[in-house]
């Protein structure tokens, strides 16, 4: 399906307006993480305790966080599975001395006395099991930049692949911000959604190159910004209806997919039209800049 079909739109004369609003929301995230003390955690990376417990019969998802928001653990995270029988209970670490999972049992089975709860399974993540996580996930990140920078420099040019790895670092870095501006935790799901989105970003970055490969060979003697912004044109309608398509599956599951898999959902949202805005915005309109430059500093040398 194609729409938007012999488009001319001036992408890149707007380029340096949508740079500055790039740098505002990153700038923006930035401060919030700094007023914060760096992204919130969740248990993954800080630590804590894990419980599958097993009722009686199938209960609400509410009513077991309104039993733990009785002893102050509320914000704990609530799977339910086995027919709503049983839930994976997620709490952050606790106080050393106190019995947290005799302290949680005791409070779902006074909450629900005609509905008894079973202890079926607990597992401790521990601080220093936290901070490894935390650098594994870090590491994952930096290694996949540093391997798409080498593929794209072979696969087309060093100006590509860095104008590529500039976009992907905005798309995690606006990304980071909106979950430090909405409160949200940075868990392993959202962890491999970042991952998701630099593979998805990247993706539409490398269509829109490969167009612009073939164009400088069809469209020889114009311009370079010229066979640029004729290539994000007709790239357009490729790039909204695979960014439209996923986005409405990404929120159906944000909206009905229940809490444990919210912050995956609204990550790879973020990063759905973020990476699209990048892919016309930043990654094509930097490479431009590049060659913008570079033909300037070749006439210079010519005028010596």
């Amino acid at each position: 399906m194609e729409f938007l079909v012999g488009t001319q739109f001036n992408f890149l004369g707007h380029r340096r307006a949508a740079f500055i609003l790039s740098v505002v929301l990153i700038v923006a995230g930035a401060i919030s993480l700094f007023v914060q003390g760096g992204p919130k955690l969740g248990i993954d990376f800080d630590g804590g305790t894990l419980l599958q417990v097993q009722f009686e019969r199938a209960i609400d998802a509410q009513d077991i966080r309104d039993a733990l928001a009785d002893v102050g653990m509320g914000d704990a995270e609530i799977q339910r599975f086995g027919g709503n029988r049983e839930a994976i209970i997620r709490v952050a670490q606790a106080e050393e001395g106190i019995d947290l999972t005799g302290v949680i049992l005791q409070a779902l089975n006074e909450a629900n006395p005609d509905n008894q709860a079973e202890v079926r399974r607990e597992e401790l993540v521990g601080p220093t099991v936290g901070r490894e996580l935390r650098a594994k996930a870090t590491n994952a990140i930096l290694i996949a930049l540093v391997l798409i920078l080498a593929y794209i420099s072979i696969r087309f040019e060093f100006k590509f692949a860095v104008g590529a790895v500039a976009a992907l670092v905005h798309d995690v870095a606006i990304t980071l911000g909106m979950f430090s501006l909405t409160g949200r935790e940075i868990s392993l799901p959202v962890i491999a959604a970042f991952l998701t989105i630099v593979g998805y970003s990247l993706n539409d970055t490398i269509v829109i190159y490969d167009r612009i490969r073939e164009n400088r060979r069809k469209l020889y003697g114009r311009s370079f910004t010229d066979i640029v912004n004729t290539s994000l044109n007709e790239s357009l309608s490729r790039t909204l209806v695979t960014s439209l398509t996923t986005l409405l599956v990404v929120l159906c599951i944000f909206l009905f997919g229940g809490e444990v898999i919210k912050d995956f959902a609204f990550a790879l949202m973020v990063g759905v039209v973020v990476g699209t805005y990048s892919s016309l915005y930043v990654a094509s309109p930097l490479v431009v800049e590049w060659q913008v430059h570079a033909d300037a500093r070749k006439r210079r040398r010519h005028r010596k």
